[in-house]
């Protein structure tokens, strides 16, 4: 009985064993189940970004620039695989239906030249013999016909020879006072560069050519050979370097004036300068800009420096209070953190890129196009105020008003796809973009000189970005610093309604003869044709 009773519990103890390795077993296999489901998933999705960043790379490529809606539905569609929205992505909120006015066509024909450019006339006429009729009577004239061609008078450059006469007595050898000697001759002129080929006018060429017509040097010498004249890209180089130099006073104006109104925008891009101390040539550094002044006297201002850390920022933004707006970049929270008096302003322009980028990209783009139409929604209610020209108060005030209501609706819809979409997507990215900085963006509410966005400073750092792609790089630290005084100048004086090149004529002329810190002051572009 008790050899029963020991065999039975042997049984069980085995069949106890068998079980608990099976079930063991049935566990492992699960979890190695669940584990393969998590990674497929995060391969999928991982997938699924890495399509939408190559359709992106597409579009960038081959498709147009603008961030404007497409009208045409299966171009919106043109790097994906499925055209057919799902219903989840479908627009909810109410179209509404607009009147589209009957459209009128052009007539055919050129532009008419600007009546302010001066004519010259020729007369056409026939031969004397040829207005004797088959008749034999003389025709009359009854009319004419005009027509205009546009001619050019290629650069001309020539010498301006100053000859200073000099006077002595032959009577006598003069007298010992120095303060009236026995030769007399007129002073020079003063100028820019002292004993230098330079003029205001060839100075302001060489200068607008480089910095607002994107010119370099060894293109402008290729110029200047072709009408007979070799002045090397070193001189050129040299001289913006002592124009730069002699401008000092002016630089240190513009700087203390673009943080004296109430808003600063800034922006930054690469640059790459030879000759870095410490720094391989291959190096990035970058150019600061910072836009602002008083609105009747806007300022653009460039800095040059190694990094992109927030501490230049800093550094620009030093003993400036009011409000600062910029891009996303955590930089500029860095740089204001301990600057109590700076209000920090996000732009709705950047997160509309995210959500354009992911409409053009993404395999259902829709829910991308109703973040850009809440955001439109803004741009538009915008422009017809800034239309009305309303007073301050009173914009400030309907602005507010109106765009509350859109900005709760906006922000309701963010917080409802940030719960439905892949995080690592184009639009995931472009939602939590949107709602890290939502209370930055809305801060524009605040100040009737604040917009929506940051363009205004962005369409100041473009002119330099355009010209990086002609002249490639900076020769020296001490020519990129140049660089931007003179960009400074040039994008100011446009902020200013004033043509750059008749501002650098005007300034050429007049800087030589600046002596005080009054003096400066009158050159600056909203004083200099008014002094």
């Amino acid at each position: 009985m008790q050899d029963e009773i020991s065999t039975d519990t042997i049984v069980n103890n085995y069949i106890k064993e068998i079980k608990a390795d099976y079930e063991q077993k049935i566990n492992n296999y699960e979890h190695q189940i669940s584990k393969l489901k998590k990674q497929t998933i995060a391969l999928e999705n991982k997938y699924l970004a890495m399509k939408e960043e190559r359709d992106l790379l597409l579009y960038k490529r081959f498709g147009r620039s603008s961030e404007e809606a497409f009208t045409d539905e299966k171009q919106m569609y043109l790097f994906t695989s499925e055209c057919e929205p799902s219903e989840q992505d479908s627009i909810t909120e109410t179209e509404e239906v607009s009147e589209v006015k009957s459209y009128q066509r052009k007539k055919p024909g050129r532009k008419p030249i600007d009546p302010n450019i001066r004519r010259e006339e020729r007369i056409i006429d026939i031969l004397e013999s040829e207005k004797t009729c088959a008749c034999g009577n003389k025709m009359t004239q009854i009319g004419q016909e005009t027509s205009e061609k546009l001619e050019i008078i290629p650069m001309k450059i020539f010498v301006d020879r100053m000859i200073r006469p000099k006077y002595a007595c032959r009577s006598c050898e003069g007298t010992e006072d120095e303060e009236k000697p026995a030769v007399k001759i007129a002073p020079v002129e003063p100028s820019m560069i002292n004993r230098s080929i330079t003029s205001p006018s060839l100075l302001s060429t060489i200068i607008t050519g480089k910095f607002e017509d994107h010119l370099p040097y060894y293109r402008q010498e290729k110029q200047f050979a072709r009408i007979g004249v070799e002045i090397s890209r070193q001189d050129m180089s040299n001289w913006q370097q002592q124009v730069y130099n002699r401008l000092t006073p002016l630089m240190d104006l513009m700087k203390k004036t673009v943080k004296s109104g109430p808003v600063i925008q800034m922006d930054e891009t690469v640059i790459q300068v030879m000759g870095e101390e410490g720094r391989e040539n291959t190096r990035m550094s970058y150019m600061w800009l910072a836009r602002g002044g008083p609105p009747d006297k806007k300022v653009i201002w460039y800095e040059y420096h190694k990094s992109r850390a927030g501490k230049h920022a800093k550094e620009i933004l030093e003993g400036y209070s009011g409000y600062l707006q910029t891009d996303g970049y955590i930089g500029y929270d860095t740089a204001i953190k301990d600057m109590p008096g700076i209000i920090h302003v996000g732009c709705f322009a950047h997160a509309r890129r995210k959500f354009f980028e992911a409409s053009k990209a993404a395999k259902k783009s829709l829910s991308a196009e109703e973040g850009i139409k809440h955001i439109r929604m803004l741009y538009f209610l915008e422009d017809e105020l800034r239309s009305q020209k309303l007073n301050e108060e009173f914009f400030l005030k309907e602005r507010k008003a109106r765009a509350e209501p859109i900005l709760d609706n906006f922000k309701r819809w963010l917080i409802k796809r940030e719960n439905e979409i892949l995080p690592s997507g184009l639009l995931g990215q472009a939602v939590t973009y949107t709602l890290n900085q939502w209370e930055k963006m809305i801060r524009y509410l605040e100040n009737p000189q604040l917009t929506p966005d940051n363009n205004a400073c962005e369409n100041a750092i473009r002119p330099f970005v355009l010209g990086r792609k002609n002249w490639v790089f900076s020769g020296s630290p001490e020519g990129a610093k140049s660089s931007c005084g003179l960009y400074s100048l040039i994008e100011t004086a446009k902020q200013n309604s004033i043509i750059p090149f008749e501002y650098f004529m005007a300034l050429f002329k007049k800087a030589p003869l600046a002596s005080t810190g009054e003096d400066w002051e009158k050159l600056l572009p909203w004083n200099i044709f008014s002094s």
